[in-house]
């Protein structure tokens, strides 16, 4: 048996070998966002509203998933020069196929667009990208993405060392002008739209200068090495097959996406913010993003170029830090760090995933086993509720269950930090990630002050009984509720996340 199981593993090493790297010196042509002095519909009105605000740029936060999706959906029909886009993931579900049927209408009127999608997670097949990168206006690229020759997962594991290093930067930027920058992806769960579960995340719209910002680490992505057209892999196709996938795309949106596209744009913030009624935060900002090189160099402190800059950030905390991160593994440095912060008597709140809400139960291993250390440092530990969906959609949503997604920070009230990056060892050490912190005690006051009016029915505060061991306190329908072990999740889900738990991970 033996013998067989090497002949099999042997014919498969020598089915990838030569064929597992992707073709990285197919040609392609740099290009740079459009200058913000270009004379757009957007201009005009961020133009105007600068004129009227002291700080240098707006914001405005995305908390609801189809806001989300309107304010994406409005700027794509604004946009009259360029579209860049730049996301971890994007499923071919309804959220997918309006955002890219909006795309290509984008394209059809003259608007360039630029698409940069990371590989690995990206379950849109090559074929439906191929297309609409096959529109005149657009061009799609994979980033660091695995050869599509022979078996992509075997090419995956074969080539392990290189395709393990994952882009997860998000950003949205039209016409140079204004930006959306947070943790969602193009997926129906970001969105309201997938009844099994909802992800509660958060964006943030951002216009000004610091669009232009954001535009510069778009760039610097998409004109890397590891920035592959997805011609690169392209099947041929003759017009008449373009012209018949085109008109199926037209169909499927028309069918699909008709009502989701309008409630949409139709959502109360989005009509409020296209009429004037909501003012936008008028606030310095920075953008802070790891370098592509991250993902090509050798793991190390100084790759880690976000990590760091936020470290220091949290440093400067007088009297409290709010941290909402759905995945959480501290390490032991990470704990000393947190003991750092709590040492100077500033409050640190944390809330994260339970294991009933994590969508990753691998990760929630690795995390479970820090919640002691981190409580015993001075952290007030929280932990989402499975079944909170109410809670974070205001009753606006039909979905079962409740997954946190949202990364974000906010430092004494007048710091914000939103972006892509998660508090575990992948972000810091093996992707690349990027995000805002912005300047805005009355959007930081504002942000604060919804969360904790909410945290008593959304999540469990976790905390140590009279024993030592842990508890779950809880406020549903106004009821105090305290669970011993983790609350709402199955005996088996319990048992799987204890094996993982048992699991060797050096990097945990």
């Amino acid at each position: 048996m033996n013998k067989y199981c090497h002949i099999l593993l042997l014919c498969l090493s020598l089915a990838t070998t030569g064929c597992v790297t992707a073709p990285f010196d197919y040609p392609r042509e740099s290009s740079t966002a459009i200058s913000q002095e270009q004379d757009t519909s957007l201009r005009t009105t961020v133009s105007a509203w600068t004129a009227e605000n002291p700080g240098p740029s707006g914001f405005y936060a995305l908390v609801r998933g189809t806001e989300g999706l309107g304010a994406r959906l409005r700027l794509i029909e604004r946009a009259e020069k360029t579209i860049d886009a730049q996301y971890f993931l994007m499923k071919g579900d309804t959220a997918g196929k309006v955002f890219a049927g909006s795309l290509l209408a984008a394209a059809d009127r003259g608007v360039r667009v630029r698409f940069l999608l990371d590989d690995v997670f990206t379950t849109v097949r090559d074929r439906e990208l191929e297309l609409i990168d096959a529109h005149p206006n657009i061009e799609v690229r994979l980033y660091n993405p695995v050869s599509r020759f022979g078996i992509k997962s075997l090419n995956f594991l074969f080539d392990f060392r290189r395709a393990n290093r994952r882009m997860h930067n998000k950003s949205f930027i039209a016409d140079n002008q204004v930006s959306i920058v947070g943790g969602r992806n193009i997926a129906d769960e970001y969105f309201e739209l997938k009844p099994e579960g909802e992800f509660m995340d958060f964006d943030v719209i951002a216009l000004g200068p610091v669009a232009a910002d954001v535009s510069e680490q778009f760039d610097s992505f998409w004109n890397h090495e590891r920035s592959l057209p997805i011609k690169a892999f392209r099947s041929r196709f003759d017009e008449e097959d373009l012209q018949q996938a085109r008109e199926e795309i037209d169909k499927e949106m028309w069918d699909l996406g008709a009502s989701v596209y309008r409630d949409a744009i139709e959502t109360e913030l989005i009509v409020d913010l296209v009429s004037g009624k909501r003012n936008l935060f008028s606030a310095p900002a920075e953008v802070i993003t790891d370098d592509p090189e991250k993902l090509v160099s050798k793991k190390g402190m100084e790759q880690m170029i976000l990590v760091q800059e936020l470290a220091k950030a949290i440093q400067e905390a007088k009297e409290e830090v709010i941290v909402v991160t759905p995945y959480f593994v501290p390490g032991k440095a990470g704990v000393e760090f947190w003991r750092s912060i709590t040492d100077k008597g500033v409050r640190v709140l944390l809330l994260t995933n339970s294991l009933a809400s994590n969508n990753h139960t691998a990760v929630h291993s690795g995390y479970a086993g820090y919640r002691k250390r981190v409580l015993d440092v001075g952290v007030e530990l929280y932990e989402a509720r499975a079944n909170a969906v109410d809670v974070a959609s205001a009753g606006n949503s039909d979905a079962e269950a409740l997954t946190l997604h949202t990364k974000a920070m906010l430092i004494d009230r007048k710091r914000l930090f939103v972006g892509s990056l998660n508090l575990d060892p992948r972000s810091r050490e093996i992707n690349s990630e990027m995000g805002l912190l912005v300047d805005s005690a009355e959007m930081g006051e504002q942000l604060a002050n919804r969360l904790l009016v909410a945290l008593p029915e959304l999540a469990y505060r976790v905390e140590r009984d009279e024993r030592g061991r842990l508890q779950w306190r809880g406020q549903i329908d106004g009821v105090e509720v305290i669970e011993t072990s983790e609350p709402l999740a199955s005996r088996w889900l319990r048992f799987k996340a204890f094996l993982l738990k048992i699991v060797p991970n050096s990097q945990l």
